[in-house]
């Protein structure tokens, strides 16, 4: 007779992960441009100010529209997943709301300033002196790092959870800061905010790549896309570095998790990195073996041992190791292309104060940002299952979090149509801003805090978002 009740609760757990899945997927890239993309809006405002440049200015006022665009979305998304949290998993919220509601309220006071100044933002050009504006956007991007550090925090602490007691039963005792700069902190948060602006600077850089393999070769174009790119190529090394050390951490403090991301079955020394391949419960399948590496990434010698799967019950393994390998692996692979686009990028830079001539550069630009987006995907893949079978490591598992409500696919079903629905207006409304852009009627082509006539000449043609 356990059967049926088996049953539901297992259809409840696949369809609430499925729908976590699939919101956190989707809000992620909004995310992510929350955080970075005011950053590159204020370097062309400030370089537009500097340097008396009116394509910079120009950019910096609509791109200051897609920041507005995007906020919007994002918030819709991000409220969506603020309520799944209490729906979905009523047991971890109910348990350790106390824990970790702190930081979701830090992250909403971030939120309500990234707001305000981002309204000041948009309605001080023309009404505020140039540098008195240029100043009210930094704190769109201070609040924007706040508010990453705080909901990142958050999933740091259910990788390590620390700071409350006891670990069973009712929670009794809370140390905030305990929680707040939880062991995985110092690496998950660069980690994630890195990401940020390598999605934001090679997803907007390739706008404008698209737009000059179109033919529009003007300075506009080439200022849209050298700013982003710049700022991507400079953060995809340090960001490499990070996940290095981030690595190394979780081996230490979540073994099992990268036993699973490595397809490690047994703990042993000298174990084979294996790049793809299909994992089993007697190794991996295909793939290409470099024998010894595995091991001395983790300890810088091929004597390090590796904790293997083995280590724990089969209950208590990750699911899905192949997919969780394979994410892990085109992370890496991923970011380790952008380092080459970048590389290629500076080295022409060095010898012609410009970006590559041949369309070779613009046409692996133009594919960065998609790639970039799946970099940032497969991350989040690792993370989330890489903890399974646990919503709070250790402590709570994934199962005994969710919700018993029926009706948990008809949600699903609803917030898929809501996020489509979003989806679908959100590139309408950005393809529309810039087809109004690229048509270059007056009212869009003024310059920033110049007089309401003045068209920069190297945008007559119009120009990408």
């Amino acid at each position: 007779m356990w059967l049926p009740d088996a049953l539901p609760l297992a259809s409840n757990l696949e369809a609430a992960r499925s729908q976590m899945a699939f919101t956190l997927g989707f809000h992620i890239v909004l995310a992510s441009l929350g955080v970075a993309f005011p950053a590159m809006m204020l370097v062309a405002n400030y370089r537009g100010l500097r340097h008396d440049d009116a394509d910079a200015l120009l950019l910096a006022r609509r791109w200051s529209k897609v920041v507005a665009v995007t906020f919007a979305v994002g918030a819709v998304t991000g409220t969506v997943l603020s309520f799944e949290f209490g729906l979905l998993w009523p047991a971890f919220t109910g348990r350790f709301g106390e824990v970790f509601g702190v930081l979701f309220a830090i992250e909403g006071i971030f939120f309500f300033l990234e707001a305000i100044f981002v309204a000041i933002y948009i309605f001080g050009w023309r009404r505020l002196a140039p540098w008195t504006h240029f100043w009210a956007g930094v704190p769109i991007v201070i609040t924007g790092l706040g508010g990453a550090f705080s909901v990142v925090a958050v999933n740091s602490w259910m990788n390590q959870p620390q700071g409350f007691s006891p670990t069973s039963g009712d929670v009794t005792k809370v140390q905030p800061l305990k929680v707040i700069f939880n062991p995985a902190v110092p690496y998950e948060v660069p980690h994630m905010i890195l990401a940020a602006y390598l999605v934001t600077g090679f997803l907007v850089a390739s706008v404008y790549a698209v737009g000059m393999l179109r033919g529009r070769r003007d300075r506009y174009h080439r200022l849209g896309l050298l700013i982003p790119l710049t700022i991507a190529a400079i953060a995809t090394p340090i960001q490499f570095a990070v996940g290095d050390t981030a690595a190394r951490a979780i081996a230490k403090d979540q073994p099992v998790k990268f036993a699973g991301m490595e397809c490690v079955q047994q703990t042993a020394t000298h174990v084979t990195e294996y790049i793809y391949g299909r994992c089993t419960s007697s190794g991996v399948k295909g793939g290409i073996g470099i024998p010894g590496f595995d091991s001395f990434l983790v300890g810088f010698s091929t004597d390090t041992q590796v904790t293997g799967l083995d280590s724990v019950p089969p209950d208590d393994r990750p699911p899905d190791n192949t997919m969780l390998h394979w994410a892990f692996d085109t992370m890496v692979g991923i970011c380790t292309a952008l380092i080459a686009l970048g590389l290629w990028l500076g080295f022409a830079w060095w010898r012609r104060r410009d970006i590559p001539q041949t369309p070779w550069f613009l046409r692996v630009t133009a594919v960065s940002g998609v790639a970039a987006v799946v970099a940032l995907e497969a991350g989040w893949i690792v993370t989330e299952v890489g903890r399974q079978p646990w919503i709070v490591n250790d402590v709570m598992r994934t199962e005994d979090a969710v919700t018993k409500a029926d009706g948990i696919w008809v949600t699903f079903g609803l917030v898929v149509a809501l996020y489509v629905a979003l989806g679908v207006t959100l590139v309408a409304t950005l393809r529309a801003m810039s087809r109004r852009w690229r048509a270059a009627d007056e009212s869009e082509t003024e310059v920033p805090y110049g007089p309401p006539d003045a068209v920069p000449a190297g945008v007559s043609a119009g120009g990408a978002p």
